[in-house]
Parts: C-alpha cells; sequence; structure tokens
C-alpha cells in the first residue's frame, strides 16, 4: 500500500490486523470472515503476523527469546528448532544471546520478522519497516525480505510512502488517497499506465504539459505531435501530456530547444529542469558525463513509447 502520510494507508492495514473497528463493509482472509461492523475476530486469532516500525521487541528478551516469544505452548525443543531455523534465515545465526540495544537497526528489524514469521502466520503485515533506517540498508533490506516470503511462500502486505522501496518489494501495489483505493497494479503498470491523474503525479516524476488530439492515435503538443499504436482518444479534444524524465532525450542538433532552470546531480544522471519556450518545463535525467550550467541552451527529443494523456476537464490545474 502506498500514499502520502495521511491517506488511510496504517488505518487499513490496523483493520486487518484487527486493532481497528470497521463502519461498514468487512474484511476476509481465505473464506474466513475477520471483521464486520458487528463484531470483530481477536487479533491473535487471525492467523496474522505483524511487523512494526519501531520493531516493538522486548528489551529484557535475548534475540532468541524475542523470537520464540509466540511459541510458549509448543515443547522447549521445538521452540529451539525453529528459533534456530529463523536465525539462519534472516543471517543473525550467532546473535541469538544478544538483546536489542545491542543490535544495529537492521539487526532488529531482522529480529521482529523473525518473530513475526515464528507463529507461520498465513498473511503479514509490514508498517513502514524500514523507515527508521538509511536510504541504502532499507533498499537491501527490502529486497532482503521480499526473498525470504517468497522462499516460505508468505503473502505480505506492507504500507509505506517510499516509492523506490514499494517498487522493490511488491508484486503488485495499491495507491492510496485520502482515504480512497485509486490504483491496484503491478509496479510498471502503475508507472506506465496510470489510471487517472493523481496516479500519474504520485507516481514518479514528470511534467504535464497541455496538447490537443488530432485523432484517436494523435495528440500534438509544444513538444511536437506524438502517435500511439494503443491510444483511443477523443479527436479535437484538450488534454494533458504526462512527459516523465526518462521520455526527454539529450539531443544536441535537435530543433527543439530548452533553457537549463535547475539541476541535482545524482551520481550516474543528473536531475534538469528544462524550461521551454512558452516558459512551461520538463524534467530530463542525462548522464552526468553532460554537465551544463544553469541558463545553457540544450536540444531535446521526446520517446514517446510510453504517452500517457488525460483529457483536461479531470486535471486539476497547478
Amino acid at each position: 500500500m502506498l500514499g502520502p502520510s495521511g491517506c488511510g494507508k496504517t488505518t487499513i492495514l490496523r483493520a486487518i490486523a484487527g486493532f481497528h473497528p470497521l463502519s461498514e463493509g468487512e474484511i476476509r482472509l481465505a473464506n474466513q470472515k475477520l471483521s464486520t461492523p458487528q463484531g470483530m475476530l481477536a487479533p491473535e486469532k487471525r492467523g496474522v503476523g505483524m511487523v512494526f516500525q519501531d520493531y516493538a521487541l522486548f528489551p529484557h528478551l535475548s534475540v532468541s527469546d524475542n523470537i520464540a516469544f509466540g511459541l510458549k505452548p509448543l515443547p522447549h525443543d521445538q521452540q529451539k528448532r525453529i528459533t534456530t531455523e529463523l536465525l539462519t534465515l534472516v543471517k543473525l545465526e550467532n546473535m541469538g544471546e544478544r538483546y536489542p540495544d545491542e543490535l544495529s537497526g537492521g539487526q532488529q528489524q531482522r529480529v521482529a520478522l523473525a518473530r513475526a514469521l515464528s507463529t507461520e502466520p498465513s498473511l503479514l503485515l509490514l508498517d513502514e519497516p524500514f523507515s527508521n533506517l538509511d536510504v541504502e540498508l532499507r533498499r537491501l533490506l527490502a529486497v532482503e525480505v521480499r526473498s525470504i516470503l517468497k522462499q516460505r511462500g508468505i503473502t505480505a502486505i506492507m504500507v509505506t510512502h517510499d516509492q523506490e522501496e514499494a517498487f522493490a518489494f511488491a508484486d503488485n501495489i495499491g495507491v492510496m488517497n485520502q482515504g480512497t483505493l485509486c490504483q491496484w497494479d503491478t509496479p510498471y503498470n502503475l508507472y506506465h499506465e496510470p489510471n487517472n491523474r493523481f496516479v500519474a503525479s504520485f507516481i514518479g516524476q514528470g511534467a504535464f504539459l497541455p496538447g490537443r488530439t488530432n485523432s484517436a492515435t494523435e495528440v500534438t503538443t509544444e513538444l511536437g505531435t506524438f502517435k500511439s499504436k494503443h491510444s483511443h482518444w477523443h479527436k479535437d479534444a484538450n488534454v494533458e501530456v504526462l512527459f516523465r524524465p526518462d521520455d526527454v532525450l539529450h539531443s544536441p542538433e535537435s530543433p527543439i530547444k530548452t533553457i537549463v532552470q535547475d539541476k541535482a546531480f545524482t551520481g550516474a544522471a543528473t536531475l534538469y529542469t528544462l524550461s521551454l519556450p512558452s516558459g512551461k518545463k520538463v524534467l530530463a535525467n542525462f548522464s552526468s558525463h553532460h554537465d551544463y550550467p544553469i541558463g545553457e541552451t540544450v536540444g531535446i527529443n521526446i520517446d514517446a513509447q510510453h504517452l500517457i494523456v488525460f483529457p483536461q476537464s479531470t486535471i486539476d490545474i497547478e
């Protein structure tokens, strides 16, 4: 689940976990009714595990005892076997006797994951599980946790506001806004085929430019006339066309000239804000081998393979 702060992501997660009542509708898991407005199955009876943003480890218990906390009904030797297996799974084999305050943030999150997996839940919920970690560790753990869940065959729902984290982790993503699920789709489709203006502007970067359709498959903007084999637009309609940074190509010989208004060096590439003759702006990712100063004139072309077009009547002009 992906969306801006306050859009309802965590509320949905807490409702699935059994921590938040429903005012309408129902929640089912594997044909079992978990929640209705009339009542809720207790959280511990749902077969649902949860990993919290703040890890929620018991500070007075060792790593092994934290993982085994939900295994108390089982014989001791079975608890030990499961705990040892999970320590290996999360790559903490030699840290079972340590305490949470002796671990790094990434290690604590691994312990929290192992504890959630110990009861073999049919569904795992993760509430912004990597938000307290640095950027590089977040990316690493997102891929690592995804691999562990795939290996164990466990379905998971993760809440995040970080797009890169969601793209690295998820098979499918639900984009939310103001309590509404706007689109449920693959990361690829969300980026290239958003079904409304909010999803198009929230996912990735880009700039909308006004245009007009010439036919069901052709649209003209300030950047030129473009055709699409798969579109079915209304002829002679005013539209807004989204140009993403990867649609804008560096082309010194192009007749389309822009002026560098701003730039942000990101390592392998530089993200440029380019001003068009009309004053409208587009974003472009160029190789960092090019280093254009602000105010420089730069030629561009457009890769129009993934045109994203919405009728102007549906757009909130910003």
